[in-house]
C-alpha cells in the first residue's frame, strides 16, 4: 500500500475538520435502517453514526491516529481492498473520499460488494459547481476536480441509477472543506485552514490567493459577490448520492 496522502498533510486534520451537524444530519437520515455500517476512506471519523455498529477503514496511520477514543474500530486498509466478507453490512458509507482513491471503479465495487441494502456516497459534482473561489481566483483547482471527481453519469454507470441530493453548505460551517467558507473569504487566506483542505497540497496557490488577499482588502470581492453575504447556505456542488439494492 502507497503512502496516503493524509500521512504527509493531514496533521491537525481533527481540529479543523469537525462535522457539520446539518450535512451529518443527511448522511445519516440517507443511512435509512442500516443497523450496520462500513465508513469507506474514514479519516478521523467524522460523519460516522453513533448509535448504529460501525467499522471504518482507512489507509492513512495519521489520521487512524486522530480518531477519538470514544471512535469506531478502524481498519487500515484501502477502498479498492475491502478486508470483510461479502454482504457483511447493512450499508455502506463514504464522505469526501473517492478522489483520493487510486481506482474509484474498484473502490465502489468493493463498497457494492460488502453491503447488502445501500450505499451512500458525498461527493462533488464538478460540472454543477460555479464557485468564486474557483471560477475566480483558482481555477487549477477546477480544473483538478474535473479530473479526480468522478462524473455523476459515470458513477451512474458503474453502479446503476441512484438518488441524488444537493448538500447545501452552511455560512457557518464547521467542517473546514473547500466549500465551506462561501461567506467567510479571508479564512482561505490562512495556511492552517488550507492545511486541512487536501487540494492545496496539489496546486500553485499563491497568485490566486494574492488575487483574493487583494480584492478583499479594496472592496472588490464583497462588490462582486455581495449577493452571497444575505444568504444563509450554499449549493456549491456537493451531491449526497444513495443506492438502493
Amino acid at each position: 500500500m502507497t503512502a496516503p496522502i493524509y500521512d504527509s498533510i493531514g496533521e491537525g486534520y481533527a481540529r479543523r475538520r469537525r462535522p457539520d451537524p446539518r450535512i451529518a444530519a443527511a448522511i445519516h437520515s440517507a443511512l435509512g435502517d442500516a443497523r450496520s455500517v462500513i465508513n469507506v476512506g474514514a479519516g478521523t471519523g467524522s460523519y460516522e453514526p453513533i448509535d448504529r455498529s460501525v467499522l471504518a477503514m482507512e489507509p492513512s496511520d495519521l489520521m487512524i491516529s486522530q480518531r477519538a477514543s470514544g471512535a469506531a474500530p478502524c481498519v487500515r486498509a484501502s477502498a479498492e481492498k475491502l478486508p470483510v466478507e461479502t454482504g457483511a453490512f447493512d450499508a455502506a458509507m463514504a464522505v469526501l473520499t473517492i478522489h483520493h482513491w487510486r481506482d474509484w471503479r474498484a473502490g465502489l465495487r468493493e463498497m457494492r460488494r460488502v453491503a447488502r441494502s445501500r450505499m451512500v456516497l458525498l461527493t462533488f459534482d464538478a460540472k454543477a459547481s460555479d464557485f468564486w473561489l474557483t471560477r475566480d481566483y483558482l481555477p487549477a483547482i477546477a480544473a483538478l476536480d474535473r479530473q479526480t471527481m468522478p462524473a455523476l453519469d459515470l458513477l451512474a454507470e458503474e453502479l446503476g441509477a441512484f438518488e441524488a441530493s444537493p448538500v447545501l453548505v452552511p455560512h457557518d460551517c464547521s467542517d473546514g472543506f473547500l466549500g465551506a467558507y462561501w461567506r467567510r473569504p479571508e479564512v482561505y487566506l490562512d495556511p492552517l485552514a488550507r492545511q486541512s483542505i487536501s487540494v492545496f497540497a496539489k496546486v500553485d496557490a499563491e497568485a490566486g490567493l494574492k488575487r483574493l488577499a487583494d480584492d478583499l482588502v479594496s472592496g472588490v470581492w464583497r462588490e462582486r459577490n455581495a449577493d452571497l453575504l444575505q444568504r444563509d447556505a450554499l449549493d456549491i456542488g456537493y451531491r449526497l448520492l444513495r443506492w438502493e439494492f
